[in-house]
This record gives structure tokens, sequence and C-alpha cells, in this order.
């Protein structure tokens, strides 16, 4: 079935297949946000898991998908090749701080919020910190595929697939982790789910911008891939890890990071 997928890919515009990626990554959360329909609570060792889960596919894909490639296809040696990297990484890194300073959001397991102070609600300011997990998901997912349509050997087809397969497994559980909570705090399922899944909307629209930008101007690939690693990188540990770690069976979470971890790596070493 994924020899068909990347053979209907390679048959359109590698712009127009980031956005059907992004699209198929998005769906995957409304599917898990729609679990809100059948469960009103789920265990929170589970959430945890799941979360665990989220932040080691993340890693795995920065490393494999993301920084790897970028290095390999800067030129000179030394230090001058992995400057692109190097410069591209803390920009990401930089830019989601700014964004956690300012956005207000509240995470899934902590009691206090952050960024700007407002009036909104708790249950938008919770569907925001997923939003916030989902804008460096959907720029890698883009910024891999725009390198496909650069015509950049270090950017592979296959590579994108399973970059998109594994952003749209950890949005599986992030889905739930934003729609069960919102049941859980009072709203109807139909609004929670509609949370839910538009909490993922923002990646197509980040997908579409990241491969666009990078087919347009092919010498900005190393420093976009590196940039969206940076970016989930600072997701994962600035957010991801310590909510999967709030619980006292943390060895839950960690258990679910080393599996997401190895799930990611794997699949990308098979399609790429």
């Amino acid at each position: 079935m994924l020899d068909n997928v990347i053979q209907f890919l390679e048959n359109i515009h590698p712009v127009r297949a980031a956005l059907y990626a992004t699209l198929f990554t998005w769906l995957v959360t409304a599917l898990g946000a729609s679990f809100v329909f059948l469960f009103k609570r789920v265990n929170k060792n589970i959430l945890d898991g799941m979360l665990g889960f989220s932040g080691g596919v993340m890693v795995a894909a920065s490393a494999w998908s993301l920084i790897i490639p970028a290095i390999e296809m800067s030129g000179g040696t030394g230090f001058v090749k992995v400057l692109p990297t190097v410069t591209g990484f803390l920009a990401g890194s930089a830019f989601l701080y700014g964004i956690d300073k300012v956005l207000p959001h509240l995470h899934v397991n902590f009691k206090t919020e952050e960024g700007l102070k407002t009036p909104w609600q708790r249950t938008t300011l919770m569907a925001l910190a997923i939003t916030l997990h989902n804008i460096p998901e959907g720029l890698a997912v883009g910024v891999l595929f725009g390198g496909v349509a650069a015509g950049m050997p270090e950017a592979s087809l296959g590579g994108a697939v399973a970059l998109a397969l594994g952003i749209g497994l950890q949005n599986f559980p992030e889905g739930i982790a934003v729609a069960i909570p919102l049941r859980r705090m009072g709203l109807s399922r139909s609004r929670s789910f509609m949370y839910g899944q538009a909490s993922a909307a923002v990646e197509p629209v980040a997908g579409l911008l990241g491969a666009l930008a990078v087919a347009a101007f092919t010498p900005i690939l190393p420093y976009a891939l590196a940039f969206a690693a940076g970016a989930m990188i600072f997701v994962v540990v600035e957010e991801v890890i310590p909510e999967a770690q709030q619980n006292k069976s943390s060895d839950i979470a960690t258990i679910g990071f080393i599996i997401g971890f190895v799930v990611m790596m794997v699949m990308d070493v098979v399609l790429g």
C-alpha cells in the first residue's frame, strides 16, 4: 500500500504532495479526537504513554528526517559544513520559545497558564497548547517535500512520506490528549471533538508555506530543515516530556518515548 502512495505522490507536484501529506496528519488528529464520542475519560497512564510516544517520534524525526539530511546537503567541511544546521536549529528553537512566551496556552497536565494574560477560557488555552505543537510538525513535512520539489538528492520522496506517517502516528494520541480532557472539563462531545481536530488545522498551512518557500529558494533548505528540527525539539523538551512525567508512573511515559523513537527511526530508514 505504501508503494502505491509513493507512486501516486510521484505523479503530482511535491508542493501539492506536501498539502496532501499535511491534510493526512490533520485527518489522523481528527481520528484521535473522535474517541471522545466513545469515552469520557482516558486512564492517566495511557495518556502519559501516548505523550511519551509522541515525544519519541518527534525526536527521531528531528534527527533522521531533518538534521542528518540538513548536514549532508550543506557544502564545505568541518564547522562550515555544520554551520547552516546549527544556525537553523537555534533559529527554530528561538522561534518556538518566542511563541511559547507570547501565545496564551494551558498544557494538558499543568494547572498554570502560560503566555500573555488573557480572559480566554481554559478549554481554548488547552487547545492552543496542542496547536503550538503542530506548527513545527507541519513545517517539517512541508520543508522536506519542498526539498523534493527542488530536486535535492538528500530529500527523498520516501523520506518525506515516512516523516508524514510518523507525524500522523503521533498526532493520533495528540487528538485524544486534547479532546478527552476537554470533555472531562464539561464540554459536549461535539465541541470537544471540534477543538481536538482544530488543533492540527495549522499543519496544512505550515506545511504548504514551508514547501513553497524551499521550492522557490533552494539554498535555504538546510536551514529550513534544521529550523523545523529545532522547533520540534523545543516542543518536546519544554512541553511534551514534562507533561508526560507529571504522573507518578513516569516509567510508562519513558517506555512510550522509546517505542516512538524506534518506530520513527525504522520507518525513516526503511522508506527513506
